[in-house]
C-alpha cells in the first residue's frame, strides 16, 4: 500500500475508487465504503482511501485527540483490506477552507483521477462542512464520476458510530464493540521492557505502552489475543498502572500474558486484541497476593 502524507501536492497516476472519511475505528460503515471501492478493482480502478490529518474535530479544538485506531493502526487495517492508495490530506486551517467545489475538481478529478466515491449519508468536506453527498454526487453527474452514498449499518437496532463504539470502549464493553468494529478492538506496539515481577511470580508477560492518542478502555483485566509475526496468541491482558508496583503507578499500559509462549520478543511489533472485560484492576496487599489472582485469571481464561 502506497502512503501519501504530510503534503497536498501529489498525483496519482491511474483512475481510482475512492472512499472520503475519518475512518477512526474503520467499523463496518466504513468497512462497507471499503468494500465498494474493492468490488471496483474489477474495472481496473486503483483503490483508495482519503482521509484527513489531523481530524477536523482535532483542528478545531472539538476533540480531546483520543483515537479508537491510531494512525499506524489505520495504516495496517487498510492494508489488510486490500487499500492501494492512503491519503492522509494534511488538515491545516488553510486546507480547512477549500471551497467544496474546489475540492472535488481539483483534488478529486485532477489530482487523483476519480472515477467512484463511495460515501456515508452524512459526509460533509470543504469550507465549514458546506460539501456533502448530495453536492458530491451532483458534481460527479458534471465531471463524469459516479458517487454511491451509503446508508449507515445497524447492529442490534443501534447505528453503527464512531460515536457509539467509542462509548461503548469508555464502559468496558469489549463485546458489542468487536459486533461494531467487525474486528476485536487493537492495541498496536513494540514490546518494551517491564519490571519483570511477572516473571519472578512465574508468569512472563509482554509489555506495551499506547500511545498519548490511544482511547483505552478501563483498567482492568481483559480476555484478550496476541498477534505476533503471523501467530496468534490466546492471551489475557492488563490494561492500566499496576498499582500493586507503586513505583508503575502513573504508567498506562497493556501487559499480556501469553498461553504456550515463551519467547523474548522485546522491540518486535506485535498486536493485542481485547475482547472481554473479565473484572477491574485492583491493589493487592502483597505480590503472593497478586500470584494468586493472577493464577485464578490465568485458569479461568483457559477455560
Amino acid at each position: 500500500m502506497k502512503i501519501i502524507s504530510n503534503t497536498t501536492e501529489f498525483y496519482l497516476g491511474g483512475e481510482t475508487a475512492v472512499a472520503i472519511g475519518k475512518f477512526d475505528g474503520v467499523h463496518l460503515g466504513h468497512r462497507r465504503l471499503l468494500w465498494e471501492i474493492n468490488e471496483q478493482k474489477k474495472r481496473g480502478l486503483m483503490t483508495c482511501v482519503f482521509t484527513f490529518d489531523p481530524t477536523p474535530a482535532v483542528l478545531f479544538g472539538m476533540s480531546d485527540g483520543k483515537e479508537i485506531t491510531t494512525k499506524e493502526e489505520k495504516r495496517s487495517i487498510f492494508e489488510k483490506l486490500g487499500v492501494d492508495i492512503l491519503i492522509e490530506f494534511p488538515l491545516t486551517k488553510e486546507t480547512a477552507a477549500i471551497q467544496p467545489e474546489s475540492f472535488v475538481k481539483d483534488i478529486l478529478v485532477k489530482q487523483m483521477h476519480t472515477k467512484f466515491v463511495a460515501a456515508g449519508t452524512d459526509l460533509s468536506f470543504g469550507n465549514k462542512g458546506a460539501g456533502n453527498a448530495a453536492l458530491l454526487t451532483k458534481l460527479g453527474q458534471e465531471l463524469k464520476f459516479q458517487v454511491k452514498t451509503i446508508d449507515k449499518i445497524s447492529v442490534d437496532g443501534i447505528e453503527v458510530s464512531s460515536t457509539y463504539i467509542r462509548k461503548l470502549i469508555e464502559n468496558g464493553e469489549m463485546e458489542q464493540t468487536v459486533k461494531m468494529l467487525g474486528m476485536p478492538y487493537l492495541i498496536k506496539g513494540k514490546v518494551v521492557h517491564g519490571n519483570r515481577i511477572g516473571r519472578t511470580l512465574g508468569f512472563p508477560t509482554v509489555n506495551l505502552l499506547p500511545g498519548a492518542e490511544k482511547l483505552l478502555p478501563p483498567n482492568g483485566v481483559y480476555r484478550s489475543e496476541v498477534l505476533v509475526g503471523t501467530r496468534m496468541y490466546q492471551a489475557i491482558t492488563n490494561i492500566g498502572c499496576k498499582p500493586t508496583v507503586a513505583e508503575e503507578k502513573k504508567v498506562v499500559g497493556a501487559e499480556s500474558y501469553l498461553y504456550d509462549f515463551s519467547e523474548e520478543i522485546y522491540d518486535r511489533e506485535i498486536e493485542v486484541s481485547l475482547y472481554e472485560f473479565k473484572r477491574p484492576e485492583r491493589q493487592f496487599a502483597s505480590l503472593d497476593e497478586l500470584k494468586q489472582q493472577l493464577k485464578k485469571d490465568i485458569e479461568e481464561g483457559k477455560k
